[in-house]
């Protein structure tokens, strides 16, 4: 992602709450989606005389083109609008002219002064933001053309004629997260990817990790951090960093007390870990959360996608796209726009120079061989080819027998890594990975308010909150 410096230049906001607020006014003025679209794809120049060379090693080397291709899809508005909202959301609350904003950046955010500023006390507005889908898909691809259309760095030299506390304004910084990598590791990168998207010499990290989180969540004060995103969260091993409550603490601490959005972008299972912690979840999803498949076929995005890409044919003759190719491509890739250009890049490469240059289905799957030899056997493609190519066996049976039901049989072997009873481990299983729990209790206190009485367990089992037979309840 090419990374950009920008001196500042102010707009007035629409909100009136963001006059006067100078990280928010030099942001880009709000546009339609239809201008934002055009600045964030890229279509590189056809060349459609080079076709007709007849070099095939000239005709060859323009395949590069098409891994510069962008096309915007329509899954990117969402995505857009929520990075675009959540940015000028968490400046919202650090005005650099605002006492408030001073003492958050001159103090720990868990020891403030007791003594408050005449504007209140900080109150953080960071919001989370997830996305999760498979490799390939394009969630790194679109989060980098989103992040393009603002400007990396913002220098502030004078506001109304005010000199800016703070003047360097870092809009976004996008970190890869290490593999097999600790919250220690993740906050050494997070340093070292500030240091070079501010062109200055590498800064020691901290020798204690307390010291360490400190030390990072300073330099993202004082540089006026827009929002952070973190890429392949699926990499952190949770064994190393102490369990997984752990990196969640660490990740409410950020969003919650530096009030800095944070993006995660991440293959499964990385939303299984977040759901496990009721607090975590919420966060990561308060700001957006949505989950990246590939395209259906008969989807927009995949006509305008395919559409857009079949241009870029230095094959002679030019194949006009047709049904059968169009699925073709779609059933090799299972509609993953990574995958697909790919394959339709190795298929005229190795037509290129032949005696019949003619894309064919033949040649796509050739194609699609080479570039998707490794992916092609990926549990996720599997999972998508098997599903959408094999037919369905018979169903199964139900338990249901001449309106009578079957006596549901009770696992009692010692086997202690399976449940003992599986008629209660769908429900429990729901209940443990609900990120909604509190929503679905009624009264929260009520345990607490009958254990005062003398006949506690009498009232419990009055109103059947305990059964004596939970088993007959499956009747």
């Amino acid at each position: 992602m090419m990374m950009t410096i920008e001196r500042a230049q102010y707009s007035k906001p629409i909100l009136p709450e963001h006059s006067g607020n100078p990280l928010i006014e030099a942001l880009p003025p709000k546009k339609s989606w239809e201008e934002i679209m055009f600045h964030l794809s890229n279509y590189p120049d056809l060349a459609e005389d080079i076709a007709n060379d007849p070099d095939p090693l000239v005709r060859e080397e323009y395949l590069n083109r098409i891994s510069e291709l962008r096309q915007p899809l329509t899954e990117y508005k969402d995505c857009f609008r929520a990075v675009e909202r959540v940015i000028k959301q968490g400046y919202s609350s650090r005005n650099p002219f605002s006492p408030t904003t001073a003492q958050y950046m001159h103090y720990d955010v868990e020891n403030l002064p007791k003594v408050l500023p005449r504007t209140g006390k900080f109150v953080p507005k960071g919001e989370g933001l997830t996305l999760i889908g498979d490799s390939g898909v394009g969630k790194t691809t679109m989060i980098e053309q989103i992040l393009s259309y603002f400007p990396t760095v913002i220098i502030h030299e004078s506001y109304l004629g005010n000199p800016v506390p703070f003047p360097q304004q870092v809009v976004s910084l996008k970190v890869d997260c290490p593999s097999n990598s600790s919250v220690r590791d993740l906050c050494e990168e997070i340093l070292a990817t500030l240091d070079l998207t501010l062109g200055r010499e590498k800064t020691k990290p901290e020798k204690y990790i307390g010291s360490l989180i400190r030390q990072m969540e300073q330099q993202i004060k004082i540089n006026n951090l827009g929002i952070l995103v973190i890429d392949e969260m699926q990499n952190l091993q949770f064994a190393r960093t102490g369990g997984e409550s752990n990196l969640l603490k660490f990740i409410h601490r950020l969003v919650n007390k530096l009030g800095i959005p944070i993006f995660f972008i991440a293959n499964p299972p990385f939303d299984q870990s977040l759901v496990k912690e009721l607090k975590a979840a919420r966060r990561a999803e308060s700001g957006f959360h949505r989950e990246m498949h590939g395209l259906d076929i008969s989807s927009q995005s995949w006509e305008v996608f395919i559409g857009q890409l079949w241009q870029y044919q230095w094959t002679s003759p030019f194949t006009e796209l047709n049904a059968e190719l169009n699925s073709c491509l779609h059933k090799l890739t299972c509609g993953n726009i990574d995958m697909a250009a790919r394959t339709f890049r190795e298929a005229q490469r190795l037509l290129i120079g032949s005696t019949d240059e003619r894309i064919t289905e033949a040649s796509l799957e050739a194609g699609y061989n080479i570039a998707c030899g490794l992916t092609k056997q990926t549990k996720e493609v599997v999972r998508f080819k098997t599903s959408t190519t094999l037919p369905s066996g018979p169903t199964r049976k139900s338990t249901q027998s001449n309106g009578l039901s079957q006596k549901i049989k009770v696992d009692k072997t010692g086997d202690v890594t399976k449940p003992q009873h599986p008629e209660f481990a769908l429900q429990l299983k729901t209940l443990l990975e609900d990120v909604d729990l509190l929503s679905k209790i009624p009264d929260v206190d009520r345990l607490q308010r009958i254990a005062e009485f003398p006949d506690a367990i009498a009232v419990l089992k009055s109103d059947r909150t305990i059964l004596n037979d939970p088993l007959l309840e499956l009747d």
